[in-house]
């Protein structure tokens, strides 16, 4: 059944050109733009992805002392700590937290977690208004849909198809232009985010040492579901931990590469707690539900190594079989899509919700290895998708841990149809022994070339598989061993033949450069130059200019209001300069409000980043809702790299800080890259020099 449905679905998405057109396109830029992105870590790609690849299998090793620290620290910052055992619990408790504080509306931002448990559903049954704010996340939702993709939810949408659910469920005028479609859907949902009383998100990653809750995204509206609402919710999968900020970092130059080809997501929140009481704004609580759902006997299965997942997608993009066929078609056998598809979800999804659900998802790969070699934490799908084929899946699997690092478990059933077993035995009983298997590729090889000697490529019937997706490569008459050999043999001819005596004396060996420090001013030249591949606008200014620069800006706009701080963090006298050239300043968060003028605590060279803390005087709105963000900052407080900015004292203390990468951004629609979405589309750093 699971099959005959499954290959219905195949079938459907194979014929549907659109959907072929709209797959193409994501795959296309996506890995595109994430091998240009990798070729700016400040390391090796395969030494960063190993480093990363031994922290998450620390975190899962060691999780339930990892866990016991995390939650010390969150309640010690502040943070109310739920645990779920399953997604029924969860919901439970969200229930109970709507119901608590008379909740009616809620605005969430993308979590995988909240797909995975059903909530929207659960929510929407027990009376309340759940809307999902990420674009893509909305268009899906609008329909009715899953998620298609990880990272890009309504990645399998073309654009006209966008305009006509806007026209049907919003009652706009029909339009394919894709920065209107997404102005329409900033207006819609920019009054959910003032109106909602709960704000739901994920989390990306947990910081066990200081109790860090991080989240990434781009188009603003994680950090609109965190800081207006007055409660904020967080969703989070046990295992999505890391020991340190350090690591951290580490994950923080891989995940966005992976995902979306960035240096850094436009905006990385860094929450530690709820709104101080001496902060006007922000969420007066924050909630952290830590969703077990499976993950502690996935963890003691031999599919434990699917957990070390940071859920960039990358596999997604280079899996042969995703890119053909789309998320929606990994569907169970009563045709329900899984929560996560391609690659890893071919694993996670048995592995979560059981192999008699999705375990027939793990026979949709060629094997190829290409989602290992993109997987920024060098998980082994290939390895995985095998084990769940073998039926190694954590229903059957009753083994000690070092069993369970040995990859081996006492009583797998094989997730294989009756006559692919069959075949299978036959197939081990031949290969098991060299002279059966020299013997049978010999016979092979002679038979494929009389059914098939005009053909590199092996015609089987259709029923098969073989020739309707795929092809059957002609079996070898040779043994590999014979050809390495032959190989080895002609490549130390061709050696001798090229080879010439070395004088060693001619070599000149390169003396290792040693590292200067940095100047100011390159600092501040690579941070401009980052901006501005950003889109953003940078200024050089001397400090006695700043207030005619800024009002100038203003005047330019015909603009006559502004959010800012207080006074206490601009240069002296600059608010009121502005006051009495008839500047309305606020600290409100004012939708009508078009420009926010802030401070950075540093800038970050490597990538065009700023780091905004929240606190007393600073709220985190004024980055946030305005059309543009005006930056005043010094150019003393430009740093090297990533590392150095989340160690800054300041940001541990703050209950909330953001990085901000440029201006608000998505490509939801079509891969098609739109500037300014929920949060500024705009974004102008005045760089104060007195030199």
């Amino acid at each position: 059944m699971a099959n005959t449905t499954f290959r219905r679905h195949i079938r459907a998405a194979l014929a549907d050109q659109n959907l072929q057109a709209a797959l193409d396109a994501n795959a296309e830029r996506r890995l595109n733009a994430r091998g240009q992105a990798l070729a700016s870590l400040p390391e090796p790609w395969e030494l960063m992805r190993r480093r990363a690849h031994a922290v998450r299998a620390v975190v899962v090793a060691h999780l339930d002392d990892l866990l016991a620290q995390f939650i010390k620290r969150l309640e010690t910052n502040g943070i109310i700590v739920l645990r779920a055992i399953d997604g029924a619990q969860a919901i439970g408790y969200i229930l109970d937290i709507a119901r608590q504080n008379g909740a009616h509306l809620i605005a969430k931002s993308k979590t995988m977690v909240s797909e995975e448990i059903g909530l929207n559903h659960a929510l929407e049954a027990a009376g309340l208004e759940i809307i999902e704010t990420d674009l893509g996340e909305y268009i899906v939702q609008l329909r009715g849909e899953r998620p298609a993709h990880i990272i890009t939810p309504a990645v399998h949408l073309r654009r006209h198809e966008v305009g006509e659910t806007f026209h049907e469920k919003l009652g706009l005028p029909f339009t394919e232009d894709i920065p209107t479609l997404t102005s329409a859907a900033r207006r819609v949902l920019r009054t959910v985010f003032l109106d909602a009383d709960i704000g739901i998100s994920g989390v990306n990653f947990g910081v066990v040492e200081s109790g860090t809750l991080c989240l990434v995204t781009n188009e603003g509206n994680g950090r609109m579901v965190t800081t207006l609402p007055k409660v904020h919710i967080a969703l989070m999968g046990i295992e999505r931990l890391v020991p340190t900020l350090d690591d951290l970092a580490l994950m923080l130059y891989l995940l966005p590469r992976s995902a979306t080809g960035q240096k850094l997501s436009v905006y990385t929140s860094l929450i530690h707690g709820p709104a101080r009481s001496s902060e006007e704004i922000g969420p007066q609580k924050r909630y952290l539900i830590l969703v077990d759902n499976g993950r502690s006997a996935l963890r003691l299965s031999p599919l434990a190594e699917a957990l070390y997942c940071i859920r960039c997608g990358a596999c997604l993009n280079a899996c042969p079989v995703f890119r053909e066929i789309g998320g929606h078609a990994y569907v169970n056998p009563q045709g329900e899509s899984s929560s996560y598809p391609g690659p890893i979800g071919s694993v996670i999804s048995p592995g979560l919700f059981g192999r008699e659900e999705f375990g027939h998802l793990a026979r949709a790969s060629s094997l190829c290895g290409a989602c290992r070699e993109v997987c920024p934490v060098d998980i082994d799908l290939p390895k995985l998708l095998l084990r769940v084929r073998a039926g190694e899946t954590r229903e059957n699997s009753r083994v000690s841990d070092q069993q369970v690092q040995n990859g081996r478990g006492k009583s797998a059933t094989p997730n294989a149809p009756a006559l692919l077993a069959l075949a299978l035995g036959v197939f081990t009983w031949v290969v098991s022994s060299p002279g059966r298997f020299t013997l049978a590729q010999r016979v092979l090889g002679v038979f494929s070339r009389i059914i098939s000697p005009a053909s590199d490529w092996l015609r089987l019937p259709a029923f098969t598989g073989w020739g309707y997706s795929k092809d059957f490569p002609r079996p070898t008459r040779g043994s590999f061993h014979q050809h390495w050999k032959r190989l080895q043999l002609e490549d130390a001819r061709e050696n001798l033949r090229e080879s010439t005596p070395v004088d060693h004396a001619t070599l000149e060996v390169s003396p290792v450069p040693g590292v200067q420090p940095e100047v100011i001013g390159e600092r501040v030249g690579r941070f401009e130059s980052e901006l501005k591949m950003l889109g953003g606008t940078f200024v050089r200014c001397p400090s006695v200019e700043l207030p005619g620069q800024i009002l100038e800006i203003l005047r330019q706009r015909g603009i006559n209001s502004i959010a800012t701080w207080t006074d206490e963090y601009y240069p002296k006298e600059l608010l009121e300069y502005l006051r009495q050239a008839g500047i309305i300043l606020t600290q409100e968060p004012d939708p009508m409000v078009r420009v926010g003028l802030t401070g950075a605590s540093i800038a970050i060279a490597e990538t065009g980043s700023l780091l905004v803390c929240g606190g007393r005087g600073r709220p985190l709105t004024a980055s946030l809702l305005p059309e543009l963000h005006i930056v005043v900052l010094r150019e003393e407080d430009i740093i090297d790299n990533l590392p150095q900015a989340l160690n800054l004292q300041e940001l541990r203390e703050a209950s909330s800080a953001v990085l901000v990468t440029g201006p608000s951004r998505t490509a939801d629609i079509e891969m098609t890259l739109t500037i300014g979405v929920h949060g500024p589309g705009e974004i102008i750093v005045i760089c104060l020099s007195d030199i």
